[in-house]
Order: structure tokens, then C-alpha cells, then sequence
């Protein structure tokens, strides 16, 4: 697995190598309290989002971790990031996290569509075996979301990881594995082809 910085673009938005001159941009739509709830630091500054990017720019140089800038592709503005971490090249591993999309997107294309381009990119070009994805258990929303698309719980870690606060944080694991992404890719084509009867519209001007 050879992962470097590359744009990956699709109809509704493209992921973008993140660097600081995307701090402003996430700034602006991503301060949101509820975003940060269950997450294990609140991101409620624009000090504390340069930190968020710098950090995931660290993992980047140690070759951890691939960050990325969600941007809506018809207005060309951020409206969130997500990356690729936990990566493990000598057992084709990878994880998919720390993503978020600015409130007034959540439901939209966006999401459906990132899911898509990431997973395509890791299993048709990187050759990923595996990839995980993690999520607190109070997180309802996060866990259907990865239901719904076809990723395989695979248990939960209790008391796992610890919040900035001290609150400890139960994390359920799920997968999906190289033989398992032709069906998991067919349902999201399927689930973007309904945002697209919708109008597949990404909608950002209700979180501005």
C-alpha cells in the first residue's frame, strides 16, 4: 500500500489533501457543539481548529494517517474533512475516520459520495485488505450510517479511549474486507443514485 496526497473527485464533492490553509474554511462551518459531543476534543475555536489540522498533518508526516478537505464541488467551498488513518501498509489495513460534514449537509450526497470515493480509492488502487472503521457506542447516528452501508460490526472495545475531559469512551468496531467491497460498493452507487433522484443536491447554504 503506497498511500500519498491525491484529489479524489466525484460528482458531488472532491477530497482534497488538507493543509493549513484550509483551517479558516473548516472554521467557518465546522464550530458547531453538537459536531465535537462525542467526539473526544471540542473543536470551538478557530485556535482549536488550526491544532485539529495541524495535528492530523503531523500523522501525515509519520505516515499514519492521510487527511483530507471535504469540498462541495458546485460551489467549490469546504464543508468538512475526513481522512484515512491507523494505516497499516505491511498488513494492508487501513482505517476511515475523524470525518465530519457541517450540519446543514449531513444527509445529503456528501457523505454517501465521500464513503464511496474513499473506499473505492483504497481497495481499487491501494489494495487494501481491510478496512475499519470505529465509532462511540452512544453515537446511534454514526453506527446506522455505517450499517447502512453494509460495514460488519465486529465488537466493542469498552472504556477504550479516553475524552479530552476524562469521560472513557466505548468504541464498536466495524469492517469491511476486500471481498466484501464489490456488494458494499454496489449499495452505495445505489444509495447515491437516490440522493441523485432527490436532486443530490449538497444543500450547504442551510449550515452557513
Amino acid at each position: 500500500m503506497h498511500v500519498e496526497p491525491v484529489t479524489l473527485a466525484g460528482r458531488y464533492v472532491r477530497l482534497v489533501p488538507l493543509t493549513l490553509d484550509h483551517t479558516a474554511a473548516l472554521a467557518r462551518v465546522g464550530l458547531d457543539p453538537e459536531l465535537w459531543r462525542l467526539q473526544p476534543s471540542v473543536i470551538d475555536t478557530d485556535h482549536a481548529m488550526r491544532d485539529y489540522v495541524e495535528t492530523a498533518l503531523v500523522a501525515q508526516r509519520e505516515g499514519t494517517a492521510l487527511p483530507f478537505a471535504i469540498v462541495d464541488q458546485a460551489r467549490d467551498l469546504v464543508i468538512g474533512s475526513t481522512r484515512y488513518m491507523d494505516i497499516a501498509r505491511q498488513h494492508r489495513r487501513l482505517e476511515i475516520g475523524a470525518t465530519w460534514l457541517a450540519p446543514g449537509v449531513q444527509r445529503t450526497a456528501a457523505n454517501t459520495e465521500s464513503k464511496l470515493l474513499l473506499l473505492t480509492h483504497a481497495f481499487e488502487r491501494l489494495a487494501a485488505m481491510r478496512v475499519v472503521f470505529k465509532t462511540e457506542v452512544l453515537n446511534a447516528k454514526s453506527r446506522a450510517a455505517l450499517e447502512r452501508i453494509g460495514a460488519i460490526e465486529e465488537g466493542t472495545f469498552r472504556k477504550h479511549l479516553m475524552a479530552d475531559t476524562g469521560r472513557a469512551r466505548d468504541m464498536v468496531y466495524y469492517a469491511i474486507l476486500e471481498d466484501e467491497w464489490p456488494g458494499i460498493k454496489s449499495r452505495l452507487e445505489q444509495l447515491l443514485e437516490r440522493h441523485e433522484g432527490r436532486g443530490g443536491s449538497v444543500g450547504l447554504e442551510s449550515s452557513m
